[in-house]
């Protein structure tokens, strides 16, 4: 069953006005057109962990602590990635776990997203796409703010027609870059 999930903070890249007018500094935001963190800038530090979760450290736009990914696979899903959040502004990361902890998937996307700050605070754009392979799970995490480009139905139909077959053959890899690649259509149509 997949679930709604609420990711919030924006340490990732936090919102700035680029204009100094009422709305934007009093909210603090801009739309989001208007609003793009330099690549450079746009990975920051987690902040702590709740107690009894043990994440993995926010590396970049893929977090392979599994090890599933070649180094080659690593660097052309971030490049995509990268070229993702630069046209659409909304963060997408990718991440591997070698254990959720005992934890359900959904708690610790949940979890993970919040300590790590996917997405714009402002607008809670974040998408989050979880590997457990020891578990055998997978999980899709969606930020509020993109609930209408990527709906629970959506994100199930993604798991179940481009991530699962392909992990059912342990071609991780290539289910990890199908469902990157469908969840990217929803968000930047």
């Amino acid at each position: 069953m997949i679930l709604r999930a609420l990711l919030l903070c924006g340490a990732l890249a936090a919102c700035k006005p680029v204009a100094q007018n009422a709305q934007s500094v009093s909210a603090g935001c801009t739309p989001p057109a208007a609003t793009a963190a330099p690549v450079a800038d746009a990975v920051g530090k987690p902040g702590p962990a709740p107690a009894g979760y043990d994440f993995p450290a926010l590396t970049g736009r893929v977090v392979d602590a599994a090890g599933l990914l070649s180094v080659s696979e690593r660097r052309r899903l971030s490049n995509r990635l990268v070229d993702v959040e630069k046209q659409s502004k909304h963060q997408f990361v990718v991440v591997t776990v070698k254990s959720l902890g005992g934890h359900d998937i959904a708690d610790y996307g949940l979890n993970l997203g919040r300590t790590w700050g996917i997405g714009r605070k402002c607008f809670n754009d974040g998408v989050l796409l979880i590997v457990a392979p020891n578990e055998r799970k997978v999980r899709i995490e969606v930020g509020y703010g993109l609930e209408k480009a990527l709906r629970d139905e959506e994100a199930g139909e993604i798991i179940r027609n481009d991530i699962l077959p392909r992990f059912k053959e342990g071609k991780y890899p290539e289910g990890i870059a199908a469902g990157s690649e469908a969840i990217i259509r929803e968000i930047t149509r």
